[in-house]
């Protein structure tokens, strides 16, 4: 299965422009076009790319396991991706050139979504009562650390599998108690169904003893050892243009619609200031700066990772991300 990453230092070569040129720089998204991809276009919008002699085009995707092997293959030099996800992909396949280079979202989107009035709102009160979950979802995935960390009884939870069209018409019908799912877009998809906010809870797994990070920006290591300037360069204007959204976010929202017109812009401001509040301006993001991991919570999710996962060769801190490329000029401070 490796050899297919034979050729990604080949490939990588065929980013690299001459120096007064800029270099065109493909990145793959996970997912598509919404409030929190904002940080991208506005680095896009306000020259923050074109600064570091960057040629930026961002392209949509269907998931971490779209996103990894585009950047893992050469096809993308950088992308964004799932950090547990990539720990796998490089398990299983130790010779792919991909790391991750700066973490974005410092508390990942897995959650338990339920309804107050179904009796749920803490991990506790999930015994006795049916949680949906659709059996690919990245949240179900981390569900028995989450349930391992609160001292649940797997036993007493009634699992129901159910698909990702119909989870939350599930849990706003009552047919469930709770779902598994992005924090964001659970809780968004059920309040438009007519459910009021207020009976609405949300258990982020990160606030509940799951020590994972969540999405980070990745690299093909051939490209990176090629363009180490370009790669730093790339992550100071993403910084940069969080900065931007931070300080605007309906400006990051019409950044995006003006690449998509049919987008619900207030449907996506919110779930963009969600995820800045809960999954990336977090605490120890404000105290030390955007991108970087604390080393002990690293350790600590690698482990919980082995609890669910069986590793096929030696768990490596430094293969699956590294802060090498990370600007030290004060970019990364977020205010």
């Amino acid at each position: 299965m490796t050899r297919q990453f034979l050729t990604a230092g080949l490939l990588s070569a065929a980013f690299a422009l001459p120096a007064a040129a800029q270099t065109q720089i493909p990145f793959a998204l996970d997912w598509r076009f919404e409030g929190p991809s904002a940080p991208y276009f506005l680095a896009i919008d306000q020259g923050h790319f074109a600064a570091e002699g960057l040629s930026v085009e961002v392209t949509p995707g269907q998931g971490s396991l779209d996103a990894i092997p585009k950047v893992a293959t050469g096809a993308y030099p950088l992308g964004f991706a799932d950090m547990s996800s990539l720990v796998r992909f490089i398990d299983q396949n130790p010779d792919a050139p991909v790391t991750a280079v700066m973490i974005l979202y410092d508390k990942p989107a897995f959650a338990v979504v339920g309804r107050r009035s179904l009796g749920v709102e803490e991990p506790a009160d999930l015994e006795g009562r049916r949680l949906g979950a659709p059996p690919p979802d990245g949240a179900w995935a981390q569900f028995p650390i989450f349930a391992a960390e609160q001292g649940l009884d797997l036993d007493a939870i009634t699992v129901e599998p159910v698909g990702f069209p119909t989870r939350e018409p599930m849990l706003a019908a009552g047919e469930v108690d709770a779902v598994t799912g992005f924090s964001f877009t659970s809780y968004l998809n059920t309040v438009r169904l007519g459910i009021d906010p207020e009976d609405v809870s949300v258990m982020l797994m990160a606030d509940y003893g799951v020590a994972h990070y969540g999405n980070a920006i990745i690299v093909n290591t051939d490209f990176a050892a090629a363009n180490p300037e370009k790669v730093t360069g790339f992550l100071r204007a993403v910084a940069l243009g969080l900065r931007d959204t931070v300080a605007d976010p309906a400006a990051g929202v019409a950044a995006i619609a003006a690449r998509n017109p049919a987008l619900d812009s207030e449907l996506e401001l919110e779930r963009l200031e969600i995820a800045l509040r809960d999954n990336i301006l977090t605490d120890w993001v404000r105290a030390n700066g955007l991108g970087n991991i604390d080393a002990e919570r690293y350790t600590r999710s690698l482990e919980q990772i082995g609890t669910v996962y069986e590793f096929q060769n030696e768990v490596d801190g430094a293969r699956y991300f590294t802060d090498a490329y990370l600007p030290d000029d004060g970019s990364l401070t977020i205010e």
